[in-house]
């Protein structure tokens, strides 16, 4: 593309090129140079060349004129004799006259992340232009003050680097060998924990399809949160098998805490109830593990998992303090949540003494009076460290130190 001398326009020459073998992407990349009304002449070679090109303009919006001998206003060049079109580009032409501009890839320009994704949005990357016409997707979630926290992206890059390989990052091979009554404490522990963290696969899994893929960073953050948990339930049957046993007990009142989890419909509740009261309680859980697992193979479990588990109640209690700034009475909300979920299981066992007698051998790591006397005294001290933690998140939360002490000591006794 060139601009002749004394002509304020640029020109381009599609020479024989017809419309109908692609002339129209040479005129189309020179108006894209363009800024909306500034004008681009044309000339060509190919026969009804300046037809086909009269017809594009028209079906894409551009206003054309013609021009011969003389140039155009005030131009003194005659253009050889040819006669060539004078094209004005518009701001937005052809089938994306009316597109929609849907946010800013960046999350960091102003306003980039929209207040709500448009349904017409759809699957589109946030940032594109979306044509007229595209359907309407039903996202249940498309509001960015109910679901969106500002380091969902900081959170999922430190996801992806802490990623690990069951079958490299743990040593399966390790020597060891139990008593017979500790490796089954342990086999009920590891089924106790896959049954907890298939719930809290299920649950961010079941938003993460009602969420507005607009909010793409919160999208990503879930779904690796997801893998985490697969991974999770690989390890601990993996654990449960090594030794050739199969799966322990599952109470039907650790299944009924867990199903209220499942049940919850609101995202900022349900991330409450699971990342930081469910989730905190389980990091505490597997640090114990990792310091007071009888063997080495379930200590490097254990400290993997906590490590994850860590980030998911991070991504939690980001989310809630992101909507609490601009919804303070949500937590009203979070305490009733508390509250109905404690009064549904009322009439459950809550943590079954299976696991609970089974925290107990494996802390204690043999079955004589004085092992199973220490083994006691760290699981009750685990209980303690427990409901200290969900103290220290609900008051990071906001609530009254006395009512977070009182909904600490609500919490489900199925730990989860």
């Amino acid at each position: 593309m060139t601009t002749e001398a004394g002509s304020s326009s640029p020109l381009i020459d599609i020479e024989a090129l017809g419309f109908d073998a692609g002339a129209h992407l040479l005129v189309r990349h020179a108006l894209d140079a363009l800024m909306p009304g500034e004008r681009l002449r044309v000339v060509g070679a190919a026969p009804g060349w300046d037809v086909m090109l009269a017809h594009w303009c028209r079906a894409q919006g551009h206003d054309v004129q013609w021009k011969a001998e003389g140039g155009e206003d005030g131009d003194e060049g005659d253009m050889n004799g040819r006669r060539y079109a004078l094209v004005a580009r518009n701001s937005r032409y052809g089938r994306w006259r009316d597109a929609q501009q849907s946010g800013h890839s960046d999350p960091h320009v102003p306003e980039a992340v929209a207040a709500r994704a448009l349904p017409v949005w759809g699957l589109a990357a946030r940032g594109a232009q979306v044509e007229a016409g595209a359907p309407a997707f039903a996202f249940r979630l498309d509001q960015k003050a109910e679901v969106w926290t500002d380091n969902a992206a900081d959170l999922y890059a430190q996801a992806v680097a802490s990623q690990w390989n069951p079958d490299e990052a743990i040593d399966w091979s390790v020597p060891f060998d139990l008593p017979a009554p500790v490796e089954a404490a342990v086999v009920q522990i590891m089924t106790y924990m896959v049954e907890n963290e298939n719930a809290a696969l299920i649950v961010p899994a079941r938003f993460l399809g009602q969420l507005h893929p607009h909010y793409r960073e919160l999208q990503a953050a879930l779904a690796i949160q997801v893998a985490d948990e697969a991974r999770h339930i690989e390890v601990f049957t993996r654990r449960i098998r090594h030794k050739g046993h199969e799966p322990a007990l599952s109470t039907a009142g650790g299944q009924a805490s867990l199903k209220t989890l499942l049940d919850e419909a609101d995202f900022s509740v349900a991330s409450f109830l699971l990342s930081v009261m469910g989730e905190g309680t389980f990091v505490a859980l597997l640090q114990f593990l990792q310091t007071h697992g009888p063997d080495p193979l379930t200590r490097q479990i254990a400290r993997l998992a906590a490590r994850d588990e860590a980030r998911h109640v991070a991504l939690g209690m980001s989310h809630l303090l992101y909507r609490l700034k601009g919804e303070p009475h949500l937590r009203t909300r979070l305490a009733r949540a508390v509250e109905m979920r404690h009064d549904a299981l009322a009439g459950t066992a809550g943590l079954n003494e299976e696991v609970f007698d089974a925290l107990i051998l494996v802390a204690a790591g043999e079955l004589t009076p004085t092992a199973v006397a220490r083994g006691y005294a760290l699981v009750q001290n685990l209980m303690r460290e427990m409901a200290d933690g969900r103290y220290t998140r609900l008051v990071r939360l906001g609530f009254d130190p006395h009512e977070a002490r009182e909904l600490a000591s609500l919490h489900t006794r199925n730990f989860m």
